[in-house]
C-alpha cells in the first residue's frame, strides 16, 4: 500500500506538494481550513513583476489536483500534530506516515497601527484591499470618485519593533511598485507617492520594474516613514512624514492611503509546535533544521515545511520548495524511516 502524507494547507504550496508527492507514488491528503483551494494567491489580481493574472497560477493547480484524484478535505482545521497523526478541531484523528506543513502565513492586521487610521478613517486601505478592488474592477475613493493623489506606505507590520515584527516580509516593496503602476494605468492623471524605509528589489526583473515605475510612469519615491494620518473634512487623508534624504518634514493631503501590509506567523503555529515538538524561530515562523541544505525539514522527524510557514517567500520560491519537499519526504519514507 502507498504511504499517506498529510499536507496541511491547500494554497499553492500545499497543492504543488501534493501533486509532487502523487507523482512519486504516495497518497497525499490535503487538509484546508477554508472552503476553497488556492490560499491567499487566489485573492490576488496581478502578480509581480510580470503582471501575470493570479488565476493563471491557481486555476491550473486546482485543476491538476482534481484530475489526479488527490484527496482534499475542506473546512478542516488542524489543531494538533502528533507522531504520525494529525488531530482536527472536530476531534477526528487522521493517521499518516508523514506531515508537510504548508499552512502559510497571516497578513498583518493594519488596525494595530492606529496612527494610520485603518478601519477608522475613510480612504485608508491595505494592499490586500487594493487587490480585491482591482479584481472587482471598482477601484475608487469612498465617495466613488477617481483619486487624484495616492500615497503608498511600505513596511506596515514589517521591520517594526513596536509591533514585535522585526523581520522583512520580502515582497512588500515590489508589491508597492506593482500596485503603483496598476493605479497609474487606471488613473493616468493621479500623482502617486511611495514612502519607504529602504527599497529592496532583490528578484529577477524587480529593479527594472522599479526604474520603469519612475521613468515611464512618473511615480514618486520618498525615503521616509509616515508618522501619522488624520481625516480632513472633505474625506481626504492628511499625512505627516519626513523626507530623510533631505531632512525636511513633509505634509500632504491624499485621496487614498494604501498600507503595504507584511506577513506574520500564524497564531496556530504555537499550538502546532507544542503538540508536535517542531520548533519555532523567534519570529514565530517554523524553524528549519538547516537554512541551507535542510530548509524544508522541521526540527522534528517526520514533519516537513514548504512555503511561507517557515518565512516570507515569493510565489516562485514557495512552488520550488513544494517540489523539493516532496522528494525529501520520499527519501525519509523510503530510506530513513
Amino acid at each position: 500500500m502507498s504511504k499517506r502524507v498529510v499536507v496541511v494547507g491547500g494554497g499553492i504550496s500545499g497543492m504543488q506538494t501534493a501533486l509532487s508527492l502523487k507523482s512519486l507514488g504516495f497518497e497525499p491528503l490535503i487538509l484546508e481550513q477554508s472552503r476553497q483551494l488556492g490560499g491567499k494567491v487566489a485573492d490576488w489580481h496581478l502578480l509581480f513583476p510580470s503582471f501575470t493574472p493570479a488565476e493563471e497560477v491557481t486555476v491550473p493547480l486546482i485543476r491538476a489536483v482534481r484530475q489526479n484524484g488527490i484527496l482534499v478535505r475542506l473546512g478542516c482545521k488542524v489543531v494538533s500534530i502528533e507522531s504520525r497523526r494529525v488531530i482536527l478541531c472536530s476531534g477526528e484523528r487522521i493517521d499518516c506516515d508523514a506531515v508537510v506543513l504548508c499552512s502559510g502565513s497571516t497578513l498583518f492586521d493594519a488596525t494595530i497601527k492606529e496612527e494610520y487610521g485603518y478601519g477608522i478613517y475613510d480612504n485608508v486601505y491595505t494592499s490586500a484591499d487594493i487587490e480585491k478592488m482591482m479584481n472587482n474592477e471598482c477601484v475608487a475613493t469612498a465617495s466613488g470618485a477617481a483619486p487624484e493623489r495616492i500615497a503608498i506606505l511600505h513596511c506596515v507590520g514589517s521591520r517594526d519593533e513596536k509591533v514585535c515584527q522585526r523581520h522583512c516580509s520580502k515582497v512588500c516593496c515590489i508589491t508597492g511598485v506593482k500596485q503603483a503602476i496598476e493605479l497609474k494605468k487606471l488613473f493616468p492623471k493621479a500623482e502617486i507617492f511611495n514612502f519607504y524605509m529602504d527599497i529592496r528589489m532583490f528578484g529577477p526583473g524587480y529593479e527594472e520594474l522599479y526604474r520603469q515605475a519612475q521613468i515611464d510612469y512618473n511615480i514618486h519615491f520618498v525615503r521616509g516613514r509616515i508618522s501619522e494620518a488624520s481625516p480632513l473634512m472633505d474625506g481626504r487623508v492628511q499625512i505627516k512624514a519626513e523626507d530623510t534624504l533631505t531632512g525636511r518634514p513633509l505634509r500632504m493631503s491624499v485621496d487614498m492611503l494604501v498600507l503595504m501590509i507584511g506577513m506574520r506567523a500564524n497564531d496556530d503555529n504555537a499550538f502546532l509546535s507544542s503538540s508536535s515538538g517542531a520548533e519555532l524561530a523567534p519570529n514565530g515562523f517554523f524553524k528549519s533544521r538547516n537554512s541551507f541544505v535542510d530548509n524544508v525539514l522541521s526540527t522534528k522527524d517526520g514533519i516537513f515545511l514548504a512555503g511561507t510557514v517557515s518565512s516570507p517567500k515569493t510565489i516562485g520560491q514557495s512552488l520550488n520548495e513544494a517540489t523539493t519537499v516532496a522528494h525529501r519526504v520520499a527519501e525519509y519514507l523510503n530510506y530513513g524511516n
